[in-house]
Order: structure tokens, then C-alpha cells, then sequence
């Protein structure tokens, strides 16, 4: 059974939701939503929606590889954010 894709709204919901409230987190996750996220699959965009339920200093510190991020589709964004 597919996933559904995601609508605009909850799009532009996930954008909203990627502004956080530590300055350094935000500045790595808007530009990633902004030029990166309308190419991801359907299930990377899923993940991504997934890691914006985290606490902004999970998020960060996985960003910053001092913990491991133990959901693998959550992992593998996390790769796509940290690469160039």
C-alpha cells in the first residue's frame, strides 16, 4: 500500500514548522526545506516530517553527530541535511 503525497498545505506546514526556536538549527533546516525538500522522495519528505516532532536539541545534536539517530529513515535525512 502507497502513502499518499503530501498536500500543499501540509508542505507549507512543514516549512513553518522547520523555524525553530535555536537560531543555529534554523539556519541549516529552512535553507534544506527551501532548496531541498519539493526534490526529496515522498518517504524522505515523511522522514523529514518525522524529525521536526524531535526537540530542537536532538535535532542538533544529530546534526552535530553527538548522538546517534536511531530511526533509520530519520538518519538518512539527516545525511541529506548535513550534505552540501
Amino acid at each position: 500500500m502507497t502513502e499518499k503525497s503530501l498536500t500543499e498545505s501540509e508542505k507549507n506546514r512543514i516549512y513553518w514548522r522547520s523555524r525553530r526556536g535555536m537560531l543555529e538549527l534554523e539556519l541549516r533546516l529552512l535553507p534544506f526545506v527551501e532548496n531541498r525538500f519539493h526534490t526529496l522522495s515522498e518517504q524522505d519528505q515523511r522522514a523529514y516530517a518525522a524529525l521536526l516532532e524531535h526537540e530542537d536539541w536532538e535535532i542538533f545534536d544529530w546534526l552535530q553527530d553527538r548522538e546517534q539517530v536511531p530511526d533509520p529513515a530519520i538518519r538518512r535525512v539527516i545525511g541529506l541535511i548535513k550534505s552540501p
